[in-house]
């Protein structure tokens, strides 16, 4: 998966259920998507974004050469954002120390800041996970001729693997037969959202971990994770 800034349910419930977790950033960096941004509940029961800002590149960037902005104090407007959350939500205290306490550290990459984020959640949640950056492995691939093939030779190079588990978001990209003639089992995990009470209105699935964390014991949220199908 590509390294998401604070993602929705289901991509940790992927973390959680798998064996190992690699975070895709050797791929090109698409704007307007997850890497550098979220959604968090907003006082009047809308949502709204929170984002790091990245200093500008040009359109061939991959994501693990995107770099944060410094010089903006995006810390501190993410932490002001959050006080949304101050009055309404049971387990904010705790919740927004995990946040103080990552956003305390100085991050030069947006894939620094995620994998660190990812982490801090995962141990949050007691969650064990086997998490590391594609990056960094030093693994020799078959160069990927199609999106589906990426996982597929990180699979064929790390060797052993029998299962390739993605969100079913995929599905239409990924060809079965190629992973069939290598022995692996090409799943698809669904999470069944589960709705709980968010106090500002109507329920807004999807949003960002740390909603589902502030109004949620880490006991409740793994309950959650739980809660999948396999297709």
């Amino acid at each position: 998966m590509q390294p998401y800034f604070f993602p929705y349910l289901g991509y940790f419930s992927l973390i959680k259920h798998t064996d190992k977790f690699i975070l895709l950033d050797m791929v090109q960096f698409i704007r307007h998507g997850w890497i550098e941004r979220n959604r968090i509940l907003k006082h009047d029961g809308y949502w709204l974004y929170i984002k790091v800002p990245l200093i500008k590149t040009g359109r061939d960037v991959l994501i693990k050469d995107c770099l944060i902005d410094n010089g903006q104090n995006w810390k501190n407007r993410i932490l002001s954002q959050m006080l949304t959350y101050k009055r309404i939500a049971p387990y904010y205290k705790g919740v927004i120390q995990l946040l103080e306490e990552l956003l305390s550290n100085r991050y030069q990459s947006i894939t620094d800041l995620n994998m660190n984020a990812l982490q801090a959640v995962c141990n949050y949640l007691s969650i064990e996970c086997n998490m590391t950056v594609f990056s960094e492995m030093m693994l020799e691939i078959d160069v990927p001729k199609h999106p589906d093939e990426w996982a597929l030779n990180i699979c064929k190079a790390i060797g052993g693997v029998h299962e390739y588990w993605n969100p079913p978001g995929g599905v239409e990209i990924f060809d079965a037969a190629k992973y069939r003639q290598e022995r692996i089992k090409l799943v698809f995990q669904k999470i069944n959202i589960q709705s709980y009470n968010q106090k500002l209105g109507p329920f807004l699935p999807s949003l960002s971990i740390l909603d589902v964390m502030m109004f949620n014991s880490p006991r409740d949220v793994n309950r959650m994770l739980d809660n999948y199908q396999l297709i």
